[in-house]
Parts: C-alpha cells; sequence; structure tokens
C-alpha cells in the first residue's frame, strides 16, 4: 500500500480501530478515517466559508450568539482615516438588544473594542479587529430545540448542510452575527461621508399590517433624529405610534410579526456599479437579502413599476442650475443600468416574522420523529427596528467597495470632464489633507 494515495488511521476511533490489512468494504464508515490527498489544482479549489463580503473592503464576521463573543476583521481599509470605538459603538447600540419592550430582552451592552489596525486614532491600512463580548447567555434556554427543529429557523437546514450546529442561540444564524457587519459599516459610512457627503438612513416603513404611505416622508430632508425619535424607527408619529401597536399586540401573545425597512442614499457618487454581473442594484440586493429573516427586496418603482407605460416610468433629464444632468422623476431608485446616476437611491427590504415564538407548532426531532414545540428563549416579536442599523451596514458595505472600484479602474487616469466628475475634487497643494 506504500502507493497507494488513500492512507488509513490505525488510532481507536469511535470505539474501534481498524488497520491497513483490513477489508475496507466490509467496515461501517462510522469506524472508518480516510484522508485523501487532493489532486485538484488550487485555482480550481472552491471557496464556499460565506462570511466573507466585499472584494476591496472585504469585511469577515465571526461568532456565535452563545460563544465568547462576535466580531470582525476589516481588510482595505485606507490608511490615516481617524477612527475610534465611539465611531463603531453608536450604531452597535441602535441595534443592540434589549433597548425597549418590542425588542428582545435580552441584555447585552455590546461594547466593542478594537484589538488592531488602528494606531493614535489612525488606521493604519492593515487589517481592523473589533471584538464584542457576549455577556448574558442562557444556553439551558435551547435545551428543547437541541431535539427538535424550529418551524422556519435555520436548525434544520444547518444539520443538512453541516451534520452539526450550534444548537444554543442559533449559533451564525442568531442576528448576534450582524454585530460585526454593523461595526464594519460604521466605518464604511464614516468612509462615505467624509469622501463624498455620502449618507445613508434607513427606516420602518411597515409592520405587519401598518403600512406608512410613501408620500408622507420625504427623502430629501428625512433626518436621523426623526427616525430615532420612537422605539419602532419610523419617522412618522402617528404611525410609529400604530406599528408599536401591532408589535405590542402579539408580543403579549407570545407571537411575532415581520415588516420592511426603507433605505436611502443621499449624495451618492456617480458611476458605482459595474455591468454585467456587477451591476449595483445586484451587489445591494444580495448584500440586503444576506441579513437574517429577509424575504424580499425592491428598489425604485420595484413591483409597482411593472403596472406603468413606458411612457409613464421613465425618468426624462434635465440640466441644473449647476450644469449636471438629472432626471425629473425617479422611478429608477437612483440606478439606471446597474450605474448609479447621483439622484437618491432608494430600497425597500421586507423581514419576515421572527421564526422563534412561544405558541405550540408542530415539528420534528432530529431523530426524525414528530412532536410538539414551544420555543423558549429571548426574541423580538419583530426584527425591523433593529434591522435598521443592519440594512445602513450592508448598503454602506456595498457603496465603499464599489467607490474603491471606481476609483482604481476609472479614476486612475484624468476624466473625461464632458462626461464624468471626479470623485475627488482638485485641491490647491496648501488644501492637501497629508
Amino acid at each position: 500500500m506504500a502507493s497507494s494515495s488513500t492512507s488509513l488511521s490505525s488510532k481507536p476511533f469511535l470505539g474501534g480501530s481498524i488497520s491497513p490489512n483490513s477489508n475496507i468494504r466490509s467496515l461501517s464508515s462510522a469506524y472508518l478515517q480516510v484522508s485523501l490527498r487532493s489532486r485538484t489544482p488550487k485555482n480550481l479549489q472552491i471557496r464556499a466559508a460565506g462570511s466573507t463580503y466585499g472584494n476591496h473592503f472585504r469585511v469577515t464576521t465571526y461568532g456565535e450568539s452563545h460563544g465568547g463573543g462576535v466580531g470582525c476583521v476589516i481588510d482595505g481599509c485606507p490608511p490615516r482615516i481617524p477612527l475610534s470605538e465611539s465611531d463603531m459603538q453608536v450604531d452597535l447600540d441602535r441595534r443592540r438588544p434589549g433597548q425597549s419592550r418590542i425588542t428582545t430582552p435580552r441584555k447585552e451592552t455590546d461594547t466593542c473594542k478594537i484589538f488592531s489596525g488602528v494606531s493614535e486614532g489612525l488606521t493604519t491600512g492593515t487589517p481592523i479587529h473589533v471584538f464584542v463580548p457576549n455577556t448574558d447567555q442562557r444556553g439551558h434556554d435551547y435545551s428543547e430545540m437541541s431535539l427538535a427543529y424550529r418551524p422556519s429557523h435555520a436548525d434544520a437546514t444547518y444539520d443538512m448542510k453541516y451534520g452539526v450546529r450550534s444548537v444554543q442561540g442559533g449559533g451564525r444564524s442568531s442576528a448576534r452575527e450582524t454585530i460585526g457587519r454593523v461595526a464594519s459599516g460604521a466605518v464604511a459610512k464614516k468612509i462615505l461621508k467624509d469622501f463624498a457627503g455620502t449618507e445613508i438612513l434607513a427606516y420602518v416603513s411597515q409592520v405587519h399590517k401598518v403600512v406608512l404611505p410613501e408620500d408622507l416622508i420625504d427623502n430629501e430632508t428625512v433626518t436621523l433624529d426623526q427616525i430615532e425619535s420612537n422605539i419602532v424607527r419610523c419617522p412618522d408619529p402617528e404611525y410609529a405610534e400604530k406599528m408599536i401597536a401591532a408589535i405590542d399586540a402579539v408580543r403579549v401573545r407570545g407571537d411575532s410579526v415581520g415588516g420592511v425597512v426603507t433605505c436611502i442614499v443621499r449624495n451618492c457618487p456617480r458611476g458605482l456599479g459595474s455591468p454585467v454581473f456587477d451591476k449595483l442594484e445586484a451587489e445591494l440586493a444580495k448584500a440586503a437579502m444576506s441579513l437574517p429573516a429577509t424575504k424580499g427586496f425592491q428598489f425604485g418603482s420595484g413591483f409597482a413599476g411593472t403596472f406603468l407605460t413606458g411612457s409613464e416610468h421613465n425618468d426624462e433629464f434635465y440640466i441644473d442650475e449647476h450644469g449636471r444632468t438629472r432626471t425629473r422623476t425617479n422611478r429608477s431608485g437612483g440606478i439606471q443600468g446597474g450605474i448609479s446616476n447621483g439622484e437618491i437611491i432608494n430600497m425597500r427590504i421586507a423581514f419576515k416574522p421572527t421564526s422563534t415564538i412561544g405558541k405550540k407548532q408542530n415539528t420534528v426531532t432530529r431523530d426524525k420523529k414528530e412532536t410538539e414545540l414551544i420555543a423558549r428563549g429571548r426574541h423580538d416579536p419583530c426584527v425591523v427596528p433593529r434591522a435598521v442599523p443592519m440594512v445602513e451596514a450592508m448598503v454602506a458595505l456595498v457603496l465603499v467597495d464599489q467607490l474603491m472600484a471606481q476609483y482604481a479602474q476609472c479614476n486612475l487616469f484624468p476624466v473625461n470632464s464632458d462626461l464624468q466628475e471626479p470623485l475627488l475634487p482638485v485641491l490647491e497643494p496648501e488644501e492637501v489633507p497629508f
């Protein structure tokens, strides 16, 4: 067997042992330990980790709901940017559990710590490591769920994929994974704001059957203070109260409801996004739909645009007082041909009702027996109020990655000033910041 590409271990495994002279075909696979030398060239191997996003501004999140902690590693952040934990903590506080009666009662401060990539208050250009400890775990709440699958949760599919899973809190499928997204998204938002004056704002526009009319909110002027003025994060006070009441009604019954988060981007640089497979709306859709509990994505006119004719739907162009090409309407949602056109980008993301509820449901056990389950644990009766900063973060990660790609490809040499706008303003020597 010296020339064989298969090596067999003679160490005890699962209570038994085998030797190289054993009849391999007659052995149960449970007692067989085989290692195969890969003959696949490295450039053909599939990487299916699924925990990293971005090409230039790359973010990897890590950690699980009831492990020691969660966080992220940010690679590709430009150097010399002022950055501290407080820049991230604002959005982490907006995302954290236990902030009101309509969120999960789990108590976590979600206090972040930067371990690398920042020196004397400035980014160094090297990977930024951010860590947030878990401090309020209750693993015993998940004892029943170690045996039975929660309906519409990721319990069953994680078992189907991996053959093992972290039972407590849902592991990587828990919304605590999004802490790394929100922390890195705060850095991305800072870069976009400082570089181009870009603003990213999300707010709750629907809870269950309470729908905020689109004409009540002016996306040109809506502010963060208006959004944060109530616990449901709806910028209209009247509809905010209706939404809170809808959540309260199901919360006391141990049930849950879903909703919609609207996100807008103001002052987005023109030219972001690439044909054909990397269209900006496609990147935004992937990023938004990677969030837990998402079930739908629309941008611009969305599905409502299918009821219009071309003459009704088209956004006609005009030249504004500054000589810039603009559109009189914005049914395109700030993106045309997969590329940003400088108008407000607007999108809507649908979130399903929280899967884990306190009502008896029919399910099956891991050993394939039908049973009933009343899930325990602490969970949001509606995820959308806390999803607001998560959506903002994912949009920011897309845009900063696309901004870097646009600068590298299309702004490396002088732009065509008749058709393009420079990403950087022309600075006098004394204005250069470094």
